[in-house]
């Protein structure tokens, strides 16, 4: 799992408007109705089409715990894309995004500065431009890594630099050893 990009999917997914089915057979219903046909639902959850199909008709009503959590996972990921989309198009033009971390966080500055890193929490709202960059790379499948330095780059501008006001010499951030992050749109 990936920290940063399960953080982004996380806060999109509390734009949610209904909760996602919670029955096995709700599940593998809307499922079937996504993909078109029990037989790509069988190939997407590795068992068997008769599987599905009895699923549907709620023959089996309790999942392995293996395929409950395959399930689950992929009506998350196609549950109510117009809202999904919708939340991501306001947070990249309009409202920005809000990155609550607690981490080391240092920089890089000019000689007689004090840029050891030290352990930070910070609460910082990202203007849309950041918020953009972010959702951007991570709806294009971006590693962990690209999406940390697209967050340090965002808090060195906005939170450092004051958006330009302050610490002009600053040349990197580091973003290193994360306990959490989490976000908000």
């Amino acid at each position: 799992m990936t920290l940063f990009g399960d953080g982004l999917e996380r806060a999109v997914e509390r734009s949610f408007t209904r909760p996602i089915p919670k029955s096995a057979g709700a599940q593998m219903r809307y499922l079937v109705r996504q993909l078109k046909g029990t037989r790509a639902a069988a190939e997407l959850l590795r068992v068997s089409q008769r599987t599905v199909e009895r699923y549907v008709r709620n023959q089996i009503r309790t999942p392995r715990p293996d395929l409950a959590g395959r399930l689950k996972a992929e009506v998350r990921k196609r549950w109510q894309p117009h809202v999904r989309a919708r939340a991501r198009r306001r947070a990249a033009t309009t409202d920005g995004i809000v990155i609550d971390t607690r981490a080391r966080i240092g920089y890089t500055a000019p000689i007689g500065t004090t840029d050891d890193a030290r352990l930070r929490h910070l609460t910082v709202a990202l203007p849309p431009q950041h918020a953009a960059r972010l959702l951007d790379a991570q709806q294009q499948s971006a590693e962990d890594q690209l999406l940390q330095e697209i967050a340090a780059e965002a808090l060195r501008e906005v939170y450092f630099q004051d958006n330009g006001h302050r610490a002009g010499s600053l040349a990197e951030v580091r973003f290193t050893d994360i306990e959490y992050v989490d976000f908000e749109l």
